[in-house]
């Protein structure tokens, strides 16, 4: 049996002892009573916060239960949150108003009843630390300094700055902007980066050693080459990167385990969930087989889902965070800081529709909610324009206040945690997503596990079957897509949006500067990549050399030589 079966096991092992412990519960009367005073001690230590207007909630949301059974299925089979199984979130608080503003309200009651302070009175009221914002800003367009310019645009009135990049074609493909057939994809659709230099550009002005700053690649392939540049598709280089931040940063999250491009792509939401959650445990059977100790590479691993409307959203990242912390513990052995699953969400963009494009706020404010009910650790919310183009400042403005009015302007998360969790609707939907991830593990099991899967092309042709199923279901009209398929108003012309384009003077400007810096590190450059294609070619982690190639070779000529040495991945079907 592979590690994901054992994981599937270990999930079904685990239900098994949550209906023993209510069994137990019930049949125990000193075990039931123990529950029961735990049960109580909690709700009794409590915080009591309030509102605006004054109504008094609790800082933590606990069913209305003094059933010993019901308590133990609640203590073990969901945990509090910020508790094994980590169902409620990873974390004890999240998003919630800091305690010393709730405490403030007692002293400025006053204030809010119509009375003001005595004149002369230096007294204000007390303001919030600062916290970290669960907003992460997305951008990537033209050249390094246009997006850097978006960046600065965006953190204008941001606490803490936590930044995605987007990067062009040629980027993600490891492709110089100076390669054949490629110059009208320069800053298309994302950012282009071939240098170090570029990075520096990209980032300045950004303090990269606070602890309010957090930078993030959207990329996979040419990864471990774009980290080495910011620090100045090969599993075996992924984990020459992790094992040498593991030891050398170990602040940094060296992957994101990402589900986004696969839902994004044309999966369900639970083929999402399960590819995502499999290709996690695999990297970790992977790391460990490297002999790196999982409790230290395990709590830097971070993983990337997408959020669109299907019902299975209510609960699709409650419950991966669940099995995560579940086969992590059991199957790999891993501590508390390593069984978590810390998580970025993105609202869908597969979701978003040209037809009457503006109703794509309403969509993306929904699937924020979505998110957030499923206590996210970050988000990214999409702009309602990107049918079209890459987001102006005005939609993506608009996109980020969406989130600032979900978690500041309104109580829905900022007073108590579990505020929208653990309706009986919810508990349907994560008994039937559970189980369907877990039906797919074992097919993926009985494929001789991910890597084999990944070679027989399964979780492609079953993404692939999903997408048309989907594209099909809007054409016959079994999935309404408002504004296209059902209440549709005129012609459906489509509206006058402006167009981000790069001009073709950046993207000559961008091979002119790439052309430079080729020639000015022609003799620096052989070297450094005669002596990473050794490195390779003698199975040693090759990232320190890697690291030192990135300050005089180009994203191209890197991905150039390390493809000459090891090849390229081709699929055996």
């Amino acid at each position: 049996m592979s590690k994901l079966g054992q994981v599937v096991e270990s999930v079904e092992n685990y239900n098994k002892f949550v209906l023993d412990q209510v069994k137990r519960a019930r049949t125990d009367e000193k075990f039931g009573r123990e529950l029961l005073g735990r049960w109580n001690d909690i709700k009794a230590k409590i915080p009591v916060t309030r509102t605006p207007t004054g109504l008094p909630l609790p800082r933590l949301a606990l069913p209305e239960i003094d059933e010993p059974g019901e308590i133990a299925r609640c203590l073990f089979g969901e945990g509090l949150p910020g508790e094994f199984p980590y169902l409620n979130g990873a974390y004890r608080e999240m998003y919630l108003e800091p305690v010393r503003e709730v405490e403030s309200f007692e002293k400025n009651k006053a204030v809010v009843a119509g009375v003001s302070p005595a004149r002369g009175s230096k007294e204000r009221p007390t303001r919030p630390p600062l916290q970290e914002e669960p907003t992460r800003l997305f951008s990537g367009l033209m050249l390094a300094e246009d997006t850097n310019e978006r960046f600065h645009y965006l953190t204008r009135h941001q606490r803490t700055h936590r930044l995605s990049t987007a990067f062009d074609g040629p980027t993600l493909y490891g492709i110089d902007s100076d390669a054949d057939g490629v110059f009208g994809k320069i800053g298309e659709g994302g950012v282009a980066i071939d240098t170090v230099e570029d990075m520096v550009r990209l980032y300045d002005g950004f303090d990269l050693g606070s602890p309010h700053f957090s930078a993030s690649m959207t990329i996979s392939g040419p990864a471990p080459i774009i980290m080495a540049m910011y620090i100045e598709p090969s599993l075996r280089f992924l984990t020459d990167m992790v094992e040498f931040t593991t030891h050398e940063m170990p602040r940094w999250y060296p992957i994101s385990i990402s589900g986004y491009h696969i839902g994004e792509a044309g999966s369900t939401p639970v083929q999402q969930a399960a590819y995502t959650l499999s290709n996690g445990f695999a990297y970790v059977e992977m790391f460990a087989g490297r002999g790196i100790p999982v409790d230290q590479f395990g709590p830097r691993l971070s993983f990337f889902l997408d959020c669109g409307l299907d019902a299975e959203y209510i609960a699709l990242a409650r419950v991966s965070r669940r099995i995560w912390a579940i086969g992590m513990r059991d199957v790999f052995g891993a501590g508390s800081k390593a069984q978590l699953y810390k998580l970025h969400t993105q609202t869908s963009g597969r979701s978003l529709i040209a037809a009457e494009f503006k109703n794509n706020l309403t969509r993306t404010a929904a699937e924020l909610v979505l998110a957030y009910m499923n206590a996210t650790n970050s988000c990214h919310s999409n702009s309602a324009d990107e049918p079209f183009t890459t987001p102006s400042e005005e939609w993506i403005r608009l996109a980020a206040h969406g989130q600032a009015i979900l978690l500041e302007e309104s109580g829905i998360f900022k007073h108590t945690m579990n505020m929208l969790s653990g309706s009986p609707g919810m508990k349907a939907v994560e008994r039937a997503v559970e189980a369907a991830i877990l039906d797919e593990f074992r097919e993926i099991e009985r494929l001789g596990g991910v890597l084999a899967a990944v070679e027989e092309r399964y979780q492609r042709s079953q993404i692939q079957n999903a997408a048309h199923r989907y594209e099909q279901q809007i054409y016959d009209g079994t999935r309404p897509i408002i504004g296209l398929n059902r209440y549709r108003d005129g012609d459906g012309e489509i509206p006058d949006v402006k167009l981000a384009r790069t001009p073709r003077s950046k993207q000559q400007l961008q091979v002119d500067r790439l052309s430079k810096f080729k020639k000015n590190n022609a003799e620096k450059a052989k070297r450094a990549l005669d002596k990473l294609a050794e490195v390779v070619e003698r199975a040693e982690n090759c990232f320190p050399t890697l690291l030192e190639a990135a300050e005089v070779c180009s994203l191209g000529q890197i991905t150039g030589r390390l493809q000459e040495v090891v090849g390229r991945f081709r699929p055996m079907v």
